[in-house]
């Protein structure tokens, strides 16, 4: 049979679904990466793409040789990936095929974002303050931390009078924060820990932690 027959009667791509499911949580616009982790990831990036492709099982019986998003509506809920893979048959013969998977955008709030919705989420708080009328420095300090992407591991972000409240699961996350600021602008910081709970079994203490940066005047 020739290569063009061959091509007509045999799918090499027959075990790898050509429809799947993304688990996008809203809150902190993040995608579920099986088993459970959530990542952050920006329409048609590098981290998107890596994310639909560990969706698609079957995948590792071809070889893969290119990949790429197709456009489509961002407010649609479908975002298509049109793959290129090659595939031997009986006989030695290399097959090359192209076909699209399209991948549904389905709404699921994470771990972090259900435990922020139970009102006791966080275990450390980052208040950032500055006496001054002028409100400039949040508006660069905003741009700064959306730069580097200082917020990715923030469970929540609350607007209060004089500045904001970064909400965090851990001391390490609130602790990168507080640095990152003090590195793009002049404060002081001050720190605090208030006791939860206290398990007498076995003398475990649960504590929550806040860090108070006061950011100098302009």
């Amino acid at each position: 049979m020739c290569v063009t027959c061959l091509r007509n009667h045999v799918d090499i791509t027959e075990n790898i679904p050509k429809q799947a499911v993304l688990h996008f949580c809203r809150n902190c616009e993040r995608y579920l990466q099986p088993p459970n982790e959530w990542i952050q990831a920006a329409l048609e990036s590098r981290e998107l793409l890596a994310i639909c492709l560990k969706k698609l099982k079957g995948l590792k019986e071809v070889k893969l040789v290119d990949a790429g998003f197709i456009w489509t509506e961002q407010h649609s809920k479908r975002i298509k990936v049109k793959l290129t893979v090659h595939g031997e048959i009986t006989g030695g013969t290399v097959l090359q095929q192209v076909f699209v998977v399209e991948f549904t955008v389905q709404n699921q709030m994470c771990n972090d974002c259900h435990r922020t919705e139970a009102k006791d989420f966080w275990r450390c708080l980052v208040q950032v303050r500055q006496r001054a009328e002028n409100k400039k420095t949040f508006y660069y300090l905003e741009q700064l931390i959306l730069k580097h992407k200082a917020h990715e591991n923030t469970l929540g972000i609350k607007p209060e009078h004089g500045g904001l409240d970064f909400f965090y699961a851990n001391d390490n996350h609130a602790r990168r924060m507080v640095d990152f600021l003090l590195t793009m602008v002049p404060g002081k910081v001050t720190t605090s820990k208030r006791l939860i709970s206290h398990d007498i079994h076995s003398n475990n203490y649960n504590y929550k932690y806040n860090w108070s940066v006061e950011i100098a005047p302009k």
